[in-house]
């Protein structure tokens, strides 16, 4: 019998074990219940849903960004890091080319490598890439519609968020979106899109980093200015005629 831990992740976790009893504990809604069972079960329950699965569970982004694990953060942001520069020294396809390049290149000298040990040693190991190869990564139709319904559902709120602020639903928020705009051309003088994604992703591994590690004192300011802000749009949205006031939530 092959080792459990050798099995592929595309095995359901019912398939290397007997009968079960069944669980009396509610099981979330879209998801399989994992308490009490290994990492590895768990993951092969995942998989094995009929549910669409997602690449990245918002608990994984968090401890992500908050570097829980030091050398997995440190690989994401350094290689996202390193994308980002090569794009702002490079061309978009001279990057793209060089990244299919490296990566040939480490293929197929492992490749090699591994057919001239095999034919010293006279072994019939097969082709070193088969586990992978033999994966079944294709996307179902069910899958990927509701990828799609999914995303339309951002897309319709994006389309309506746009219509209210073009065609002045609230004055106050048209009137937001104009300043932002208006700095945003002096942001584009000064920095490209690149530069901004640069920025942006020293922002998000660096922020709440520093927010945990301080996060009573920034708490406290956040809210003072969040005060003054609301006082300063109060006081607006009284002297503009005609102004709709917003619901208290």
């Amino acid at each position: 019998m092959a080792d459990p831990a050798t099995q592929s992740p595309y095995i359901s976790s019912s398939a290397g074990g007997g009968p079960s009893e069944p669980s009396t504990t509610p099981v979330p809604a879209g998801g399989r219940d994992c308490k009490g069972t290994s990492s590895q079960s768990c993951a092969d329950s995942f998989v094995s849903s009929s549910q669409p699965v997602s690449l990245f569970t918002t608990s994984q982004v968090h401890d992500l960004i908050f570097w829980r694990d030091v050398k997995k953060t440190g690989f994401v942001f350094g290689t996202s890091l390193i994308m980002l520069l090569s794009l702002a020294a490079f061309s978009v396809i001279s990057v793209v080319s060089y990244l299919i390049l490296a990566l040939l290149s480490v293929t197929i000298s492992f490749r090699v490598y591994k057919s001239v040990i095999q034919a010293v040693q006279k072994s019939e190991e097969g082709h070193p890439f088969k586990a992978y190869l033999d994966l079944d990564i294709t996307l179902s139709s069910e899958a990927f519609h509701n990828y799609v319904n999914d995303a339309m559902v951002h897309v319709n709120r994006a389309l309506k968020l746009i219509i209210r602020l073009f065609l002045v639903e609230d004055l106050v928020d048209s009137l937001k979106l104009a300043v932002v705009m208006w700095l945003m051309t002096y942001v584009g003088a000064v920095f490209n899109g690149i530069t901004l994604l640069i920025l942006g992703e020293l922002l998000i591994f660096g922020i709440p980093v520093v927010y945990e590690k301080y996060k009573t004192q920034i708490d406290h300011y956040v809210g003072i200015a969040r005060d003054q802000t609301k006082s300063i749009i109060a006081k607006i949205q009284a002297k503009l005629p005609g102004m709709v006031k917003k619901k208290p939530e």
